[in-house]
């Protein structure tokens, strides 16, 4: 019989492990993916990412920057679920899965050669996950090895970590366990000799524990690098040759010589718009004297005017320690808030910090309208919402509206994550809360100025925070030879040319939130301490001189618009009373009251409606409903009817019993309208239920 089939083998397969925080990492190679320019499939835990890098083969015509895409893909199949909605798959990516690409292209993008306009794709796609094991870090290290081993241009490895602290303690890749019980939700990528990325979340974390935990996470990065580095001496791929777009350096030094002196003048301001203004014709100017010689000039004006203000404003603060506005090195911009800026909503406050002005609105629900979550994490509803838009005009731009994209996305993920260690428990405040923040003018951290902005909206709105919150960015200019410097509150320019944007967000307490933008190769732990320094200086600022004096403290009560809301705990086993059958004794009480009524499993209910007399009356009919009468209580009862034998009293809202004639009074009775008649009120004893579960009742035993 003929051959029917050819086992295939795969001789360039191999494996590599390593020991990371007591759990086993596993990389395969050669076995997935060979068309890719390079392809690993990652193994930590039970968690497994594909990991493939690819380039295309020249470079993209017309561009002055790296179009590199880092698309984390989460699979619903990953976590044994299958996707809701009509279609029944992946539709596109949650705000978890566009945060976590995020985080992989920020450490990733600086190491790439700054004259590379090859597409670069980086796929990292999600096939199982291990709740111990994070996903998130296991992908970013699938990046790295997959970029690495192949033959694309990039001046790695990186490797990345995610740190928790559980009682006072710096855990390594924490378990689900750990995660729950920690205070930081910490991650960390780094070279070998730096630090290229940090973001994390804390609960009021001081500037030295931060400090601490980002240093212990570098030095396990650096054991990690060793393996990888191991990897790549034994099977990693020539870099490709690829046509440098380096600028045209003849063009550029004698176009700068020609402007320099205009363009300084024109940078010298602290308003954009006066300096917008004056730049156009100084554009136009070059274009007339030098399009002949240079005829790409027209081309490529925005690129060689980027280059020529980057080299204006870097100089003056490296050598004159300038700011663009005329601030020294640690002033922050002018600052100003308000609160309360319209009734209707439930909360406002804006914040101006320059030009930079961020408007927040907060909106108080029941607690079911927190969102819904469908993902391949724990996480499976959010009571706290924040969002970030930001529209052409707030830069002075004619463009339309769009849907929020990944920085909008990102930024309000910032803002919310920043805020959530101040909200008050749902015990304490149960409601669901959507803050909006609308950027009206942008010059530079707006993402800071909405946490500004959004403090100042939760206390308008009377939400009891913890501590108020603030946020500031510092960014950092170095030299060749190794000097550097760091001012803090940088706008749009010092972000544009500078080399960092280090985001802090906290209380006078502690940390709350950071985010840290890079465009050099990493930065050094004297860098990040003096960062940590001087943002807390700087938010210090902010809260004692600008939002206490707006707002001295949360408003007692919430607005006169907003839901008023009440949480009350039952027995779970009355739950299904309360419900009724089909539903139909909650819906009765919602229509009868006005109110909205969420249940919980655990027998927690959220009443909610403007009118508070709603939420009492909705709250007496459930709480007659599950009412349980201590026998030989005495309660306060009214007369409903009078039948010959007794009189029936409801004792508890919905609850009725019958006093027979026999228990109205301490002397005999001949009728019951000797002792009582409708409507009136005495007190009577709870003496049990009889055999067919009806109350007995007395009234002289309450005498």
């Amino acid at each position: 019989m003929a051959e029917m089939f050819k086992e295939k083998t795969f001789d360039s397969y191999k494996v590599y492990e390593y020991e990371l925080a007591g759990r086993k990492l596993v990389i395969e190679s050669g076995k997935m993916a060979g068309l890719a320019n390079g392809s690993v499939l990652v193994r930590y835990g039970e968690t497994v990412i594909l990991a493939c890098a690819t380039a295309s083969a020249a470079p993209r015509e017309g561009i002055d920057f790296l179009p590199l895409s880092v698309d984390y893909e989460e699979r619903m199949y990953s976590v044994g679920k299958i996707p809701g909605g009509y279609l029944k798959r992946e539709g596109k990516p949650s705000e978890k899965a566009v945060l976590t690409g995020r985080v992989i292209d920020r450490p990733v993008r600086p190491l790439f050669p700054k004259d590379l306009r090859n597409d670069v794709n980086l796929s990292l796609t999600v096939i199982s996950v291990d709740p111990d094991c994070s996903p998130e870090i296991t992908a970013m290290i699938g990046a790295s090895v997959a970029l690495s081993i192949s033959d694309i241009p990039w001046n790695g490895p990186i490797g990345g970590l995610f740190i928790g602290m559980v009682d006072g303690k710096i855990v390594i890749n924490p378990t689900l366990a750990e995660r729950e019980k920690s205070i930081l939700e910490l991650t960390v990528a780094a070279s070998e000799k730096k630090v290229v990325m940090i973001e994390a979340g804390a609960k009021e974390v001081s500037d030295e524990d931060m400090y601490n935990a980002i240093m212990l996470a570098h030095e396990e990065i650096k054991k990690l690098i060793k393996f990888i580095n191991q990897i790549v001496d034994e099977i990693g791929k020539p870099k490709f040759a690829y046509p440098s777009c380096e600028f045209d350096h003849d063009m550029f030094d004698e176009v700068f010589a020609y402007c320099e002196k205009d363009v300084m003048e024109a940078l010298d301001t602290d308003d954009k718009t006066v300096r917008d203004a004056k730049m156009q014709p100084i554009m136009e100017n070059i274009v007339a004297t030098f399009e002949e010689k240079y005829p790409e000039i027209s081309a490529r004006m925005a690129e060689l005017i980027y280059k020529i203000q980057k080299k204006i404003v870097r100089r003056w603060l490296l050598e004159d320690k300038k700011r663009v506005d005329g601030r020294g090195m640690n002033d922050i911009r002018p600052l100003t808030a308000e609160v309360g800026l319209f009734k209707r909503v439930h909360g406002s406050g804006m914040f101006t910090r320059g030009q930079t002005q961020v408007m927040t609105i907060a909106t108080l629900g029941p607690i079911s309208d927190a969102q819904m979550l469908d993902g391949i994490d724990e996480e499976t509803e959010k009571r706290y919402m924040h969002h970030y838009n930001m529209p052409g005009y707030s830069t002075g731009e004619a463009k339309a509206s769009r849907t929020p994209g990944r920085r909008e996305i990102g930024h309000g993920a910032l803002a919310e994550r920043s805020l959530v260690p101040v909200l008050p428990s749902v015990e304490e405040f149960p409601y669901a809360i959507r803050l909006v923040s609308e950027v009206i003018s942008s010059n530079g951290s707006t993402s800071q100025a909405s946490v500004c902005g959004s403090t100042l909206a939760l206390m308008d709105a009377g939400v009891p925070i913890k501590a108020p919150v603030a946020g500031i960015s510092c960014g950092l200019i170095t030299a060749e030879d190794g000097s550097w410097d760091t001012m803090i509150d940088i706008q749009g320019l010092e972000d544009f040319y500078g080399d960092m944007d280090f985001k802090v967000a906290g209380t006078h307490k502690g940390i709350t939130s950071i985010q840290m933008d890079l465009k050099i190769d990493g930065l050094t732990p004297e860098i990040i301490k003096r960062a940590l320094e001087q943002t807390h200086a700087g938010r210090d600022e902010i809260i004692d001189k600008v939002i206490l004096k707006a707002i001295p403290e949360a408003r007692k009560e919430v607005s006169e618009y907003a839901p008023k809301m009440l949480s009350m705990k039952i027995n779970p086993d009355k739950i299904r009373e309360v419900i009724g059958t089909g539903g139909k004794v909650i819906q009765k009480i919602v229509a009868d009251t006005g109110a909205k009524i969420d249940i919980e499993d655990d027998g927690s209910i959220f009443i909610s409606a403007v009118d508070k007399n709603a939420i009492e009356s909705a709250r007496a009919i459930i709480a007659g409903i599950v009412f349980e009468p201590e026998v030989g209580a005495i309660y306060s009862a009214k007369v409903t009817r009078i039948i010959p034998i007794g009189a029936f009293v409801e004792y508890a809202p919905g609850r009725e019993g019958l006093v027979h004639i026999s228990k109205l009074a301490k002397e005999r009775t001949e009728k019951v309208e000797d002792i009582c008649k409708e409507g009136d009120e005495f007190n009577v004893k709870f003496l049990g239920f009889d055999e067919k579960g009806r109350a007995n009742l007395s009234r002289k035993d309450a005498l």
